[in-house]
């Protein structure tokens, strides 16, 4: 399966399904699911969607052979009124990854990751931020990608990944 997905960016038209993985990164945990609505609809989760594509927001979309989309990375500008989970400062983009979970453990997430940073770097950008929970497999992943941990919280960590 690992080879036969392709990865393209993301567009305005996204937005629904990056909600779609909004709720994947938020419901990491087996037999833990909220709601879409629930996730969506609370402040947390919601500044990492509402208004896509907004001046400055960047991402990419994997795609299945048939072109449907299994996985997404983006990130965003947040302002320091209203900062995400993984907000570090102003100037510094928070990025969000969500990959359906059959399609896990398959180099989709690695991938879309690299891609964002590769990007994140291209436009200038420094550092680039994102917020895990303590016990997600998924900071591994971020660990073998040049993540550290800058900030440590009630059961999550922030971690930031220098780009130049």
């Amino acid at each position: 399966m690992a080879s036969s997905f392709r990865i393209r960016p993301a567009v305005s038209a996204d937005g629904v399904f990056l909600g779609d993985m909004v709720v994947e990164a938020a419901n990491w945990r087996q037999g833990g699911a909220k709601p879409r609505h629930e996730v969506i609809g609370g402040t947390d989760h919601r500044r990492y969607v509402a208004g896509w594509m907004r001046p400055g927001d960047a991402g990419f979309i994997a795609e299945d052979a048939n072109g449907e989309p299994v996985g997404a990375a983006w990130y965003r500008m947040l302002p320091r009124d209203d900062p995400g989970f993984g907000y570090v400062g102003t100037g510094v983009p928070e990025l969000i990854i969500g990959v359906r979970p059959i399609w896990r453990a398959h180099g989709v997430g690695r991938a879309l990751l690299q891609r964002l940073c590769e990007h994140a770097g291209a436009q200038g950008f420094a550092r680039i931020s994102l917020s895990v929970e303590r016990d997600n497999f998924a900071s591994t992943l971020y660990r073998s990608e040049g993540f550290a941990v800058t900030q440590s919280g009630s059961g999550r960590d922030t971690m930031v990944k220098r780009l130049r």
